[in-house]
């Protein structure tokens, strides 16, 4: 009897987050292709795709890499590991990669596209401007083959195509309309075998808004200022500005069905326990990246527009940190705000 072929994955985004997930399941016996440029791409040809856990020995394993995704063909699945400014592009090249059956797994920060798809009570089906101003995203990846994932992990890109995992395991992934569905419940196993710490999510827009009510201000306020996690902690009238932010995205969340139980100062606690850690917004401004405002900060103004929220500390907030990265060339698009 013929053995079934190998589970196709894609990831597109070779960076951190991708390239770590892209080591555990082509381990795991997918078969596992990359979407990748430069010297990432000649990297992951030549050496593989290389991931060091810790300070375990660097394990490589091959995979097929091009920055052509129409060489690559339909996936079963497809990982999209890209920062937000660069989904437009995504959405440019992907369609070789997804077929009728494909499942598209979006593993970013964040506010996605799809936010209020099959959720949202009379917001349902609403399309976000500041992350998809065109409606080409949605266009060109349908939302019923849409599968959310929340990341918490640290992982950071040692070199083009080499990958170390810091700490975290978790993943949560859910359907955008909370059905515990068959393909979701694959998926989950599928992760869970390759090493991941997968769970299932009954709604995974507040699993998302969760982890975006802590990013949404210290990521900015850290390319903003330069300083790590635990100076901006320290610093009583910065802690008190973000704590009202805080409270602003509460609101909206109270208005979406997003309800948050906890306390601003409930969550500046887990933060603390970072230590001296650069925000990822904060990486990118010191690499010259461009910064993913819209998705972290602009897409809450909006909601808050949607349901009539004022916002006065999250307009100011999204204001000076979207001066700053159009004076240094990181934010070219001008945003509807």
């Amino acid at each position: 009897m013929n053995s079934p072929p190998p589970h196709k994955v894609c990831i597109y985004g070779a960076g951190a987050i991708g390239s770590w997930l892209g080591a555990g399941l082509a381990q795991a016996g997918s078969d596992v292709s990359m979407v990748a440029r430069g010297a990432t791409l000649e990297a992951l040809r030549q050496h593989g795709l290389r991931l060091q856990a810790g300070d375990q020995p660097v394990r490589a394993t091959p995979v097929q890499a091009s920055s052509h995704p129409a060489e690559l063909g339909v996936q079963d699945l497809v990982v999209i590991a890209v920062k937000a400014p660069a989904m437009a592009d995504v959405a440019r090249h992907i369609a070789p990669l997804i077929g009728p059956a494909t499942t598209v797994l979006t593993a970013m920060n964040g506010v996605p596209w799809w936010f209020l798809q099959g959720f949202g009570g009379t917001l349902a089906g609403t399309r976000l401007q500041s992350v998809d101003p065109d409606g080409s995203i949605a266009q060109a990846i349908a939302a019923s083959q849409v599968i959310g994932c929340v990341v918490h992990a640290s992982c950071s890109m040692q070199a083009p195509g080499l990958v170390k995992h810091h700490f975290g395991n978790k993943l949560i992934v859910g359907e955008p309309s909370g059905v515990q569905s068959d393909r979701v419940k694959e998926l989950s196993a599928r992760l869970t075998r390759a090493g991941f710490e997968a769970v299932l999510s009954e709604q995974i827009q507040k699993d998302i808004w969760y982890k975006l009510w802590g990013n949404m201000t210290v990521n900015p306020i850290s390319a903003l200022t330069g300083a790590t996690t635990d100076k901006i902690m320290d610093d009583d009238l910065v802690r008190g500005f973000i704590s009202g932010a805080m409270l602003e995205a509460r609101d909206i969340g109270n208005h979406i069905g997003l309800p948050i139980d906890q306390q601003p100062e409930d969550r500046h606690a887990v933060t603390r326990k970072l230590g001296a850690f650069k925000s990822s917004m904060l990486q990118d401004v010191e690499a010259g990246k461009p910064v993913e405002l819209d998705a972290l900060v602009g897409a809450v103004r909006e909601l808050g527009q949607l349901t009539g929220t004022p916002t006065p500390l999250i307009d100011a907030l999204l204001g000076l940190a979207r001066l700053q990265a159009r004076e240094r060339g990181l934010y070219p698009r001008v945003s509807g705000a």
